[in-house]
């Protein structure tokens, strides 16, 4: 058992990101190995994308559960590889509508290849795995579990009941 492993619950937030990063990179690995100049962060806005026609940037922040701020970056990032462009909505004048390029629609068939490999290379490397195999659902569960939780507010009243 190593350190990470010994400390539980106080280095999760830790052992998730390394979790991540090491997935992520991987993932980016795997774009690259097959030339296509992709990278995994642009995923849940290329996914979205590819079920819409377009999308508001505040559409996409809710969607993908980030800061609108976070979103408006990412979305800049993307028109400046020109892979995305906003329009004006015909509903809302103030509304501005991302949406694929012809670009962005060429990279999409690239990538979607590699999105139904990690998929199928993942439940395989789950399924060959004890413990591994409720990963997806005990995940969601703790998502849910932090969203209905006020954490900060938690530990606060365990260090008031100590004293």
């Amino acid at each position: 058992m190593n350190l990470y492993q010994n400390l539980g619950y106080l280095v999760l937030g830790s052992r998730l990101r390394r979790l991540s990063e090491a997935f992520l990179s991987e993932i980016n690995r795997a774009y690259q190995n097959e030339g296509i100049d992709f990278e995994a962060s642009w995923f849940p806005v290329f996914y979205l994308l590819s079920k819409n026609e377009s999308l508001s940037i505040k559409e996409l922040s809710e969607q993908i559960e980030v800061s609108h701020p976070a979103a408006s970056q990412l979305i800049t990032g993307l028109k400046n590889k020109k892979l995305v462009t906003s329009i004006t909505s015909a509903d809302d004048g103030r509304k501005q509508l991302v949406q694929l390029t012809d670009s962005g629609k060429q990279l999409l068939t690239q990538v979607i290849p590699v999105w139904e490999a990690v998929n199928i290379a993942m439940e395989q490397l789950v399924a060959g795995e004890p413990g591994c195999n409720e990963l997806l659902f005990s995940i969601t569960a703790l998502e849910n579990t932090f969203k209905r939780t006020n954490l900060a507010g938690l530990i606060t009243d365990k260090l008031k009941t100590e004293v």
